[in-house]
């Protein structure tokens, strides 16, 4: 094949071959581009029957859009031959690697969470890879894992499973159903998946046998030695998440990726973890940086808003990619007008580079200088100044975004390339409007919510074609409707912004959040299911979508959906408290109680970090307060609510908080008191108390029992 053109690509040089065919590099001479050619062998094809159908599964794992997964760009059948073009994976695999022994435990865990991320993109597309091995996990040489050979993945619908299926693949990483030609899900790559972990943390396969025969016999009917037992710095919680990647049952497996990933994704004591914020050695081993507020250089120092919208719009942009951790909105505008080091502010914040910057804007003039810098040792990875008319200020921020990744060498896919590009609104005068509304939004308050609201309706007039400003609106008056009185003006203008939001850019997921928000309050559970799932399809990493759809969940009182959604939600926000206290109260809820006990020192450890940046918010206090009853801690947790209280004393949601707290330290008659405030404030959400079991020990008292024959 050397030195021939095939279809458009001129064949370079053989890279490797194996039982399912050989892979060339090659040229492809349209694109001007390297790629990889797999050609597949005439036993992997097969009879024609056997051939279409891999070349329509192939097919369909070329749709799949994920840094973790090597990109395929085509499918062809040329001379009797199928061959498929991919990328051109460069590093070394993971096989390689572990020729010379075990890797360590950090880079283990590191290519271990990346390869169950590329799994669970491909399985909720309802792709099965069936040959998840070592030799198929590139690593590039900043540690970026791509999983190669998609190309001869089962396809079928998401969550299902196959009939009886031809035994392909590699034997010393098939599952036990697998190997015997019985119907697979998903779960099949999970085993697989606990293989190569087992690999890299050990240097061996768990399974062997001199034969594939008696390999077979191992697989099925054998129990591996623990990793600990032949690498003695493996931790035995470690143990037990191979183990159970290899339970021998399908159903004693982790039911999919993305159970896997929370697991993997809770902080490990055992790994030396440098910074404060014990971040998941899995997440931490990722580029990382904090936007920090831009300084207002305006002469009249009234631009705060537009400053801090600019560094918003570009957090915004940059928590769409997989290869980077970005520090929430949050924890980095804890720092605003800061005077502190900005190698003290990333080490607070454990992050190794920061972005600060500072915007005049005068009339139709704008200036701005921004500069990344490295929190190690202070110095400069880039700056730039950029003056400019007020109209480009659109174009800044994606060249400022663009020259992040290029300095922090972060690896993005096409899909995540033109989402930094995207522009929400190209009309200036909407831009600032919406920019206004934003800054209040965050705070939540009920006059806040209405300040934001008038801004986010004028920015859509101005623009009709702005979707954001729609959305910000529907999820202004879905917070209204929650929160402060449950009147129906609210929820119908909810539902209607969030339709005009869909209208605008039916590919924007914060509308099909929204959309989904506002069907879920009206009880409208089919239609609010489907748009959560849309809106998680079209930005895997948008916190509010995973947010709202298990609060959905446990209204509905559907708490193990909850309780993974609230797991995902904290995992694509790492800073963020509430979803991960949510998830422990969920799991207390549903019984899980040594789940509950590790997720309630995780959220604990988001609370105080938060409350540390942020002393005066009510919501994180009260949070803190629930979390320090259920870790032991009642009298601090009391204190730390009746402190939100006093900052909030007028918020129901406060004053909801505080009667979780006290019923669940059995000062009922007080609880009944704050609960009578709560409602009458407004906090009437009838199917989150009806599934609260922090109300339990309230229901049977006949001030509860009348307040809630009131609600509507």
């Amino acid at each position: 094949m050397v030195g021939r053109t095939v279809s458009h690509y001129r064949v370079l040089e053989k890279l490797g071959e194996g039982g399912m065919g050989v892979v060339y590099k090659a040229e492809d001479a349209r694109l001007n581009r390297l790629v990889a050619l797999k050609f597949l062998s005439p036993a992997a094809v097969g009879d024609p029957e056997q051939r279409r159908r891999l070349l329509r599964e192939a097919q369909a794992a070329a749709a799949l859009d994920h840094p973790n997964i090597c990109t395929i760009y085509g499918v062809e059948e040329i001379d009797d031959q199928i061959f498929i073009a991919m990328a051109l994976a460069e590093g070394v695999s993971v096989r390689d690697r572990v020729l010379s022994g075990p890797l360590s435990l950090s880079e283990a865990w590191h290519i271990a969470a990346q390869v169950a991320k590329g799994l669970e993109a491909a399985h909720e597309k309802g792709v099965i890879h069936r040959d998840i091995k070592s030799a198929n996990v590139m690593v590039t040489p900043r540690g970026h894992a791509r999983i190669l050979d998609f190309g001869l993945a089962l396809v079928g619908v998401p969550g299902g499973s196959s009939a009886p299926t031809a035994i392909l693949g590699t034997p010393a990483y098939m599952s036990p159903e697998q190997i015997q030609a019985q119907p697979l899900d998903a779960r099949t790559d999970i085993w697989s998946w606990g293989v190569v972990f087992y690999e890299m943390l050990t240097g061996q396969l768990p399974f062997a046998g001199e034969n594939v025969v008696k390999m077979a016999t191992a697989i099925t009917k054998a129990a591996p030695t623990p990793p600990s037992t032949l690498n003695h710095t493996v931790p035995p919680s470690w143990d037990r998440i191979v183990l159970k990647a290899l339970a021998k049952r399908a159903d004693a497996r982790f039911a999919s990726a993305s159970d896997l990933i929370a697991v993997l994704d809770q902080p490990s004591e055992q790994v030396t973890v440098s910074t404060p914020l014990r971040l998941a050695v899995s997440f931490r081993s990722l580029p990382s940086i904090a936007v920090l507020p831009f300084a207002d250089m305006s002469v009249a120092r009234d631009q705060g808003y537009f400053c801090e919208g600019i560094a918003e719009e570009i957090i915004t942009g940059l928590t769409q990619l997989h290869g980077l951790r970005v520090v929430s909105r949050t924890s980095s505008f804890a720092f605003r007008d800061t005077r502190e080091d900005v190698r003290e502010i990333g080490r607070r914040l454990g992050v190794e580079a920061v972005l600060e910057g500072a915007v005049r804007k005068a009339g139709e003039r704008l200036r701005v200088s921004a500069q990344l810098i490295d929190t190690t040792d202070g110095y400069h990875l880039w700056s730039e100044r950029y003056d400019r008319e007020l109209r480009d200020v659109f174009a800044i921020q994606e060249e400022i975004a663009t020259k992040i990744v290029q300095a922090l060498r972060v690896e993005l896919s096409e899909k995540e390339r033109q989402a930094l590009a995207k522009v929400a609104t190209r009309d200036v005068e909407a831009y600032d409007l919406y920019l206004r509304g934003l800054q209040f939004f965050y705070r939540s308050r009920q006059r806040d919510l209405r300040f934001a609201l008038e801004m986010f309706a004028r920015a859509s007039e101005v623009d009709p074609t702005f979707a954001r400003a729609y959305a910000g609106t529907s999820f202004c008056h879905a917070f209204l409707f929650c929160y402060y009185g449950a009147h129906r003006e609210n929820l119908e203008e909810a539902l209607a912004t969030s339709v005009k939001a869909l209208e605008a850019d039916p590919q924007l997921a914060e509308a099909h959040a929204a959309h989904g928000f506002a069907l879920s309050l009206d009880k409208q559970y089919d239609a609010a299911e489907a748009e959560f799932e849309v809106a998680i399809g079209l930005n895997e990493l948008l916190y509010e979508a995973y947010y709202f759809y298990a609060r959905f969940r446990v209204a509905q009182g559907r708490l193990g959906d909850a309780a993974r959604l609230f797991a995902r939600a904290a995992e694509v926000n790492r800073e963020e408290y509430q979803a991960a206290s949510l998830r422990a109260f969920v799991l207390r809820m549903v019984g899980r109680v040594d789940e509950a006990a590790e997720a309630y020192e995780s959220a604990l450890d988001r609370c105080q970090r938060h409350v540390s940046l942020n002393p005066d918010d009510a919501r994180a206090l009260y949070m803190l307060g629930q979390v320090l009853v259920e870790s032991g801690r009642k009298d601090e947790g009391v204190r730390s609510a009746r402190k939100a209280v006093s900052l909030a004393s007028g918020d129901p949601y406060i004053l909801y908080g505080m009667v979780c707290v006290l019923a669940r330290v059995g000062e009922i008659d007080e609880a009944l008191r704050y609960f009578e405030q709560a409602v009458n404030r407004g906090f009437v959400q009838r199917e989150w108390i009806e599934n609260d079991a922090d109300l339990d020990p309230l229901r049977k008292h006949p001030a509860y029992q009348a307040i809630m024959a009131d609600l509507p």
